[in-house]
């Protein structure tokens, strides 16, 4: 285990010092962007070690982790976030752990979340998930459905609206990646247009391992990074790939 200890410790070093480079780069302040730990599949011990080396911020994609590994992550000062695909049947279950969901794209989901928001007394913080490759395997709304979805959503007292979030074009040609990551920030500016938010409420999840940098050029504010700290992570005989994975 302390040989994993060493190599996780070491890639967030190197994720750091990634983060830092693309915000010199861009002229940007370097604590505008924050990392997220992207967990899925990725045990506690793993995890923990990341916490105790000075990360407070971690995104899970699926709720049955989420209460799975919330022992062995008992006693550390964490904000959970859920990155995933909300099914409205674990609503009750996912507000047990997070503070925040940034994949809200449906208005059942929203409702739901509301009415159970309202019984326990208390608010969420949700960015909303857009589907900026207009890949059909991909989750999110619609580029142009955004700025009435969001009117949708400012209804409900209990959900506050943080930003916007999107997985993006992974492709082995970067540039190829990079419209999907600018179409965001475009959104962003139209809703900012409109008058509906004002830039703090309206941060952009956006970069994985593959494209952190880039979507630090376009103006991300939290980049999920799994695969570069943890590994390739496997499921079976299947190795998860960036996309699925973070």
């Amino acid at each position: 285990m302390e040989d994993i200890k060493k190599t996780i410790i070491a890639n967030l070093q190197h994720v750091h010092k990634r983060i830092e480079r693309a915000c010199q780069h861009s002229g940007r302040d370097r604590s505008d962007v924050k990392l997220l730990l992207a967990t899925k599949t990725v045990p506690a011990d793993k995890i923990r070690i990341a916490i105790e080396a000075g990360e407070n911020l971690m995104g899970e994609n699926k709720v049955q982790e989420l209460r799975d590994k919330d022992k062995g992550l008992s006693g550390l000062t964490l904000e959970r976030h859920f990155i995933g695909h909300l099914q409205t049947n674990k609503i009750k279950d996912v507000l047990k752990y997070v503070s925040c969901i940034q994949s809200l794209d449906r208005l059942k989901v929203a409702e739901d979340l509301d009415r159970r928001l309202q019984f326990e007394g208390r608010s969420l913080g949700i960015f909303v998930q857009v589907n900026t490759s207009y890949e059909e395997s991909k989750f999110g709304l619609p580029p142009e459905e955004v700025i009435p979805f969001i009117k949708e959503i400012q209804k409900y007292d209990t959900l506050k609206i943080q930003g916007l979030m999107t997985i993006g074009l992974l492709d082995v040609e970067k540039e190829k990646m990079r419209p999907s990551l600018v179409l965001l920030r475009e959104i962003r500016n139209q809703i900012l247009q409109h008058g509906l938010l004002d830039i703090e409420h309206l941060k952009l999840s956006m970069g994985m391992s593959q494209d952190l940098e880039m979507a630090i050029e376009e103006g991300a504010n939290i980049v999920r990074v799994g695969t570069s700290i943890f590994g390739n992570r496997f499921l079976g005989k299947e190795i998860w790939n960036e996309a699925e994975a973070e």
